[in-house]
């Protein structure tokens, strides 16, 4: 069986130049309702994706499993792990608090693997793509998170509003959400966070600025948001941590590389707003030195 570290759906996009017309167009079906279409029976999947129940268990016998059943496996999986609970996490972390390592080290190693085994993954394409988006300042960037990366969210947009100009943090409040999409066109980027326990309505205004035109940049966990299936661009960042919360120290690397590389491509505008910024701090004594 393939490695429990790699979803279903990255599978599928690692093989699809070897699959064949009718395996794709089953990939196609699974990448559209995933991963719930994938746990219907193998009668139902076939018949929804318009190919015989052989096929089905090709693609499944091509993507490294045994047969249709322990794809499905895979499957129930991701999302027992998508639903899981702050409590039960800190349950299943119990037997490895209880080695020797001090608590420390062991949260840093587990990081560490996150960082890895998300820049294995990473597609950097994409993250050249997105860096020349947020980049241009033709375009207006709409930057908004979930209850629980929020943080995230004003990570970015503190450092991009520096760095260039139109750049809008959405409100906390989603009853306020329609008015910011009432700016947004093909030109606008909005950068959306969300990971487990994923919001609705975050999904909602993905799909409403999508249809408007702009385009959508998603930062998520390793199971992947809804939001993927309107995302023009979907960064996956691994999240699990020997704690009841996920840990968003990947989603992080990703976010201030991101950062450095639009400051390096405007570094001459970039550099006299920081400039000016600094003269204001020094102009109204809001920061000046203590010495």
């Amino acid at each position: 069986m393939p490695p429990a570290s790699k979803l279903v759906k990255q599978m599928i996009q690692e093989q699809m130049e070897d699959l064949t017309r009718s395996e794709r167009q089953l990939a196609s079906v699974l990448m559209q309702d995933y991963p719930m279409v994938g746990l219907q029976s193998i009668t139902k999947l076939a018949a929804a994706a318009a190919v015989s129940t052989p096929t089905v268990i090709r693609m499944a016998r091509k993507l490294g499993f045994d047969g249709f059943p322990d794809l499905q496996d895979a499957l129930r999986e991701e999302v027992a792990a998508q639903i899981k609970k702050p409590m039960s996490k800190r349950e299943a972390w119990k037997a490895a608090a209880a080695s020797a390592e001090h608590p420390l080290t062991r949260f840093a190693d587990v990081v560490f693997d996150n960082l890895r085994h998300t820049l294995d993954r990473i597609d950097t394409t994409i993250f050249d793509r997105v860096s020349r988006l947020l980049a241009d300042s033709g375009r207006h960037v709409y930057v908004v998170g979930g209850r629980i990366t929020r943080s995230n969210a004003d990570y970015l947009f503190n450092h991009l509003q520096i760095i260039r100009p139109n750049v809008t943090q959405l409100g906390n409040s989603a009853n306020v959400w329609p008015q910011y999409l009432l700016d947004m066109d093909e030109t606008a980027v909005l950068v959306i966070f969300d990971i487990r326990r994923y919001e609705a309505h975050l999904e909602k205004l993905a799909e409403l600025a999508s249809a408007r035109g702009a385009k959508v940049v998603l930062f998520t966990d390793q199971w992947g948001s809804p939001i993927g299936r309107v995302a023009d661009y979907t960064f996956n960042g691994l999240v699990e941590a020997p704690s009841s919360w996920d840990s968003t120290i990947s989603i992080m690397l990703i976010v201030e590389a991101l950062i450095a590389e639009v400051q390096t491509a405007n570094w001459d505008k970039s550099k006299e707003r920081i400039e000016d910024l600094e003269a204001m701090f020094n102009t109204t004594r809001l920061f000046r030195s203590q010495n």
